[in-house]
């Protein structure tokens, strides 16, 4: 697919999945992001932040999801970022994680990477999301399916010559063989 300026449109790839509430679930979703990440090309290091901030994800399912929930995993990737979604219908975070919702709360490493002595145990995970992605939100999902939706985001470093940057790349002005794309008529649509 062409944009108007003649350049392919950016590379977009979209991965959903339906788990069981189940700790096995896990590493089987990372795993599936991971090589999926390492395919396209994503440094190891983009790799490794996402992989840990997905697993903190999905083990706050475990933790705040009822027992016969399933959740959803998301992720969708471009030539610049990937975006995953992690989606719960259990009873969504209790009234001790109110402040995850707060925009202001917003807890950063120290100087020296460490995480701030104001960061509860149960808010260890959270920080390290926010600490390795990004961006970071939780959304309240109401309705008859109560949940919490994490939206995580993470800005992708390309390995050189990396499949998905190449996927991105202008169209070249010659068709696949070399020899140049015939002029445009002037009725044709463009």
């Amino acid at each position: 697919m062409s944009s108007a300026g003649g350049t392919p449109a950016d590379m977009e790839i979209k991965l959903s999945l339906s788990l069981p509430r189940d700790e096995i679930s896990i590493p089987v979703v990372r795993r599936i992001c991971t090589q999926s990440l390492k395919v396209l090309g994503v440094s190891h290091e983009c790799i490794d932040d996402v992989e840990l901030a997905l697993t903190e994800a999905c083990a706050n399912v475990l933790l705040h999801a009822q027992v016969e929930d399933e959740y959803e995993v998301s992720v969708g990737v471009d030539n610049e970022v990937a975006v995953i979604e992690v989606c719960d219908s259990g009873g969504g975070l209790d009234t001790a994680f109110e402040s995850v919702f707060d925009p202001d709360w917003v807890t950063r490493p120290t100087p020296d990477g460490t995480a701030p002595e104001n960061v509860p145990e149960q808010g260890r995970g959270i920080f390290l999301m926010r600490a390795l992605m990004d961006r970071v939100q939780f959304h309240r999902v109401e309705g008859p399916h109560r949940g919490t939706r994490v939206h995580l985001e993470k800005g992708l470093v390309w390995e050189e010559s990396a499949p998905g940057a190449q996927l991105s790349r202008a169209r070249r002005t010659t068709g696949p063989w070399g020899a140049p794309h015939p002029p445009k008529a002037a009725d044709e649509p463009v």
